[in-house]
């Protein structure tokens, strides 16, 4: 005997209208995916760093100033900084939130708000670790977990991660060495650019020692260390060469020049 056949049950008209309502507010309000970055020099950049970019009024400062002499104007450049940070101690995905996140306002030059609106946060974000970290047997491996989460985060923002490698100690210079071979590794890991800063320090003590790249307490920069290191940045990511810039950061122009020489040269040289 055949077991009969119940129709399907009916969907009411109410129950239809809330449906295609539901499916009509998910393809609405659905956050739309970031466009990413893919140019070549960027119209703004993030720092994310420690003191070696807040020292003699932020590192980010001085290259704007270069780049501003070089006629370079409009670039967008914020600095986040914490005194003896980590790269872990740092909170990318809450600087790069669209509308809550870093820059969404602004004071125009008449203190009038603005609140801004961007396509995406930042073209691109750079990252150090603190000074020790990533060659740190008890930190190391943080260092590279966390280079490699957040560069995940950053392109999932529409920017592009970027590493600085950061310079040895004063007082102990093998760490040049060392600390290139683990940005490179992060580098390659998550296919980031890295900014050769510390490679510089030590081609500019090779050449120039009466040049003091340090302060006082032998790790953070002298005027002359975070000017070099500016200038590594103009030339590493802006693609634009430092020599015969007209800023000068009030450094005596020999000075000056032989450290715009050394930026160009370490980074034309650098392999990532």
């Amino acid at each position: 005997m055949t077991a009969p056949v119940h129709p399907a049950p009916r969907t009411s008209r109410a129950t239809r209208v809330l449906v295609l309502a539901a499916a009509f507010l998910t393809a609405c309000c659905s956050p739309r995916p970031i466009p990413r970055w893919q140019g070549e020099t960027p119209d703004s950049l993030l720092w994310v760093g420690n003191s070696f970019f807040y020292f003699n009024n932020s590192m980010h400062r001085h290259v704007g100033r270069l780049l501003t002499a070089a006629g370079v104007h409009g670039t967008r450049q914020t600095s986040v900084t914490i005194n003896g940070a980590g790269l872990d101690w740092h909170d990318v995905a809450a600087y790069l939130r669209p509308g809550s996140g870093m820059a969404r306002y602004s004071f125009a030059a008449d203190n009038t708000l603005v609140f801004n609106q961007f396509v995406r946060p930042y073209d691109m974000v750079m990252m150090m670790d603190c000074s020790q970290c990533p060659i740190h047997p008890r930190l190391q491996q943080s260092f590279h977990d966390t280079a490699k989460a957040h560069a995940a985060t950053v392109r999932r923002a529409g920017a592009e991660p970027v590493l600085f490698l950061t310079w040895a100690y004063e007082d102990e210079p093998q760490m040049t060495e060392q600390l290139t071979a683990e940005y490179r590794r992060a580098g390659r890991a998550s296919h980031m650019r890295v900014v050769p800063a510390g490679p510089a320090f030590a081609a500019s003590i090779a050449r120039r020692p009466d040049i003091d790249l340090y302060a006082s307490d032998k790790r953070n920069p002298s005027l002359a260390g975070t000017y070099l290191g500016a200038a590594v940045v103009m030339a590493s990511i802006f693609k634009k060469s430092p020599v015969g810039n007209t800023y000068t950061a009030d450094l005596p122009v020999d000075v000056a020049q032989h450290l715009q020489e050394v930026a160009w040269e370490t980074t034309q040289s650098f392999q990532p």
